[in-house]
């Protein structure tokens, strides 16, 4: 079946935003029929402070989209806002069709305002909980929402039947214009502001001043078992999660079943999604579900906690409702322990399909450091690097120029390992070790298994990085504190029911291992899902030739693809 909605951005008076999509099913056999929705702009104050904002559809976060697995979905997106826009859709593969994948100046140019674009894409193997946001700027700070892919018809989830389920997606919020703040913030050659709340479902909830009636809660029944979907759209923070009083069991990430478990909280990575099961079964009250950040270095962090309630059906909103206990913000060893529960399903029916046999190893080392900028207030300003390389973003789709041959736009020369070998976590090193800057892909051949361990340094600082591959899922095979050791480490790996995700956190000096197999031609990006470090040049994209068969390579450019 095809699903097809309209998606409009624009600029609205409101101090928290929504973004919003429509989906209407329609008969796949049939001509696709075009439909168009009325959009009421209002002026409304959720905190403090009123701000023009960037939504889509007037509203913040946006509706959810709802498809099958096996359906085909039409997106139209007109841009009325005042910045260039571009969506991506967080974790659906795109088999053959980076067009639609959505990161501006990689698979796509971005839509301009005033113009439009059609993103067309098949539901293809994946079922469960993924997200859309803006993919250009600081934009999805306000520009995100969720994906439900509910399973084929006739096929039941390996969990017990939920009575309902609820949507809960976890933000950040800046008083001041994010884009306008971080332009300041590059002329010092400094990092912007820390964002001002955390929110869920777009609202922070009764801890934060001016917000008691901006509240996100749900209504549950004694005895009844609900689905969460959980999505971390922070742009820097990851965060523990908790409901007071309740225990959740975890079934899903980033739309892959797991191994259940039960934990009285969780950790998620901001690009990450957790679906869990909650039991309505504790004594009738109002109980908090909070979040706030986990830091276990000693960076400036915003820990305020959002805040929304869990409230059982009959009980007043006058009753104080009991306050989670989340671990502290430096909870090191619950956030180790809880990644290592994590575990693939690996049954038949979603079997575990992590490649044995290694064709490429990859190593690449993640570096925060300084540069000389002379235009800079400062005289310094904050970079990052993949094996000591700052990504400089092109002018044009990587993709188009890869798939029309148009020379000079990129590099297909990104090293395998880092230019120098060095004690990477040991003590702090404040040079770049020669960082340099450029358009630097990684070449990679049709269907052959890929082995990259992503190693954080202590160039500046050493800090956790949730780093995010497009165009794949890919297996955590495994982890470690300190340097990645080749001959001791592998040995260690798990190869039978390793977690799959398309989103993954590198510790805290320490490392992650993961494997896939480039089964998807294109070019695809891969950064840092912390705003901050990807707008410093975290981040780089693998080229992924085309196969011989008929079905392995690029599909041909869409006719309203967005012109640079």
């Amino acid at each position: 079946m095809a699903r097809q909605c309209t998606f409009y951005s624009g600029s609205i008076l409101l101090f928290l935003g929504f973004i919003g999509f429509v989906f209407l099913p329609i008969d796949a056999e049939a001509a696709v029929k075009k439909y168009q929705f009325d959009i009421q702009v209002k002026n409304v104050s959720r905190l403090c402070h009123a701000k023009p904002i960037v939504t889509v559809n007037g509203m913040f976060p946006g509706p959810t989209i709802y498809a099958r697995e096996g359906d085909r979905v039409l997106v139209n997106v007109t841009n009325y806002a005042q910045y260039n826009m571009s969506i991506h859709w967080h974790g659906l593969k795109q088999f053959r069709n980076g067009w639609a994948d959505g990161p501006a100046y990689i698979t796509q140019c971005p839509i301009k305002s005033g113009n439009s674009y059609t993103y067309d894409f098949n539901v293809t193997g994946q079922r469960g909980t993924l997200w859309w946001h803006a993919h250009i700027f600081w934009l999805r700070a306000t520009v995100y929402g969720a994906i439900v892919i509910m399973p084929k018809e006739g096929t039941p989830f390996p969990f017990p039947q939920p009575y309902s389920e609820v949507n809960l997606l976890l933000g950040e919020w800046w008083n001041t214009d994010v884009e306008e703040a971080v332009k300041q913030a590059n002329k010092l050659g400094m990092p912007p502001a820390m964002s001002d709340a955390h929110t869920i479902n777009g609202k922070p909830g009764p801890l934060f001043p001016c917000s008691e009636k901006h509240t996100f809660a749900m209504e549950v029944e004694w005895g009844k078992t609900y689905l969460l979907r959980i999505i971390n759209a922070a742009l820097n923070d990851e965060l523990f999660f908790a409901i007071a009083g309740h225990n959740m069991t975890i079934v899903e990430i980033d739309a892959v079943y797991t191994k259940p478990f039960t934990t009285q909280a969780l950790l998620i990575a901001p690009g990450q999604t957790t679906n869990v099961l909650v039991r309505a079964d504790r004594t009738p009250a109002r109980y908090f579900m909070g979040a706030r950040p986990f830091m276990d270095v000693p960076i400036p962090v915003d820990n305020k906690t959002a805040t929304a309630i869990l409230q059982y059906k009959g009980i007043p909103n006058t009753v104080t409702p009991i306050l989670p206990q989340l671990p502290p913000p430096n909870d090191t060893e619950f956030a180790s322990s809880y990644n290592d529960k994590l575990r693939s399903l690996n049954t038949p029916t979603f079997p575990a399909n992590v490649p044995i046999k290694v064709d490429r190893h990859l190593f690449y080392t993640i570096g925060l450091g300084q540069n000389p900028c002379p235009s800079c207030l400062n005289g310094t300003q904050l970079t990052a690097s993949l094996n000591n390389i700052t990504f400089v973003m092109p002018r044009i789709g990587l993709l188009q120029a890869h798939y029309f041959n148009i020379k000079g736009v990129f590099r297909a020369d990104f090293p395998d390992r880092p230019p120098a070998v060095f004690n990477y976590t040991g003590a702090p090193l404040t040079a770049n070790l020669g960082t340099s800057s450029g358009t630097r892909l990684s070449r990679v051949a049709f269907n052959k298994s890929i082995e990259l361990v992503l190693q954080d340094t202590n160039l500046l600082t050493v800090e956790s990085h949730p780093f995010h591959l497009h165009g794949y899922n890919f297996f955590v095979v495994g982890r470690g504190i300190g340097n990645f050791d080749p001959a001791k480490d592998p040995a260690m790996f798990n190869l039978v029911d390793p977690p799959e995700r398309n989103t993954i956190g590198v510790p805290t000096g320490g490392w992650t291992a993961i494997r896939f197999r480039a089964d998807n031609p294109g070019v695809w990006f891969m950064h840092c899902h912390l705003e901050l470090h990807t707008s410093w040049g975290l981040k780089m994209a693998f080229v992924v030739e085309d196969g011989k068969g008929p079905n392995q390579s690029v599909l041909p450019p869409p006719k309203d693809l967005p012109p640079c």
